[in-house]
C-alpha cells in the first residue's frame, strides 16, 4: 500500500469514527462521544500529515507537528489559518482520551460521570471540522 493510499484509508476510517461519535452523542453517552471524536481527529490529522509525507510521532496528539508544519511547509493558506485551531482540539482531546474511556481510576470516577453534553458537543464539532479540513486538503493536493 502506498503512503497516499494509507492516508486516504485514515481519512475514510475517521469518517466512520465520526459517525460512531454522533451515534454516541444521540444516545447521550458523552464520554464515548469524546473518545470517538478524539479518534476522528487523530486519524484525520495523521492522514493529512501522511499524505503530505510528514513524519509524526506515534502519539495520540500531533499538535506539535502541526505547529512545525505551519512554520516550515508550503500549505494552502486556508489550511494554514486553521492549524492553531486543529492543534488546540488535538491537544485537548488527547488529554481527555484516557479518562473518556476508563474514567479516573484514582478517584474511582467512571467515564460516564466526567463529561457532559456541552463538552461532548464541542468535541464532536471540533472533530467534524478537522475531518472536513483534512479531506479538503487531500482533495486539493490530489489535483496538483
Amino acid at each position: 500500500m502506498r503512503t497516499d493510499e494509507l492516508a486516504l484509508d485514515y481519512i475514510d476510517r475517521a469518517g466512520l469514527t465520526l459517525e460512531e461519535a454522533k451515534s454516541a452523542f444521540e444516545k447521550e453517552v458523552y464520554s464515548l462521544t469524546i473518545r470517538r471524536a478524539q479518534e476522528t481527529c487523530e486519524l484525520s490529522l495523521k492522514g493529512a500529515l501522511r499524505y503530505l509525507a510528514i513524519e509524526y510521532p506515534r502519539d495520540h496528539d500531533v499538535s506539535d507537528v502541526l505547529i512545525r508544519v505551519k512554520e516550515t511547509r508550503q500549505i494552502p493558506e486556508w489550511f494554514y489559518e486553521k492549524i492553531e485551531f486543529m492543534a488546540g482540539v488535538s491537544s485537548d482531546l488527547a488529554r481527555k482520551r484516557g479518562p473518556a474511556f476508563y474514567g479516573i481510576e484514582r478517584s474511582v470516577t467512571p467515564a460516564s460521570k466526567i463529561f457532559g453534553r456541552d463538552e461532548a458537543l464541542r468535541a464532536l464539532k471540533g472533530a467534524e471540522e478537522i475531518l472536513k479540513l483534512c479531506r479538503s486538503l487531500i482533495k486539493e493536493e490530489q489535483k496538483e
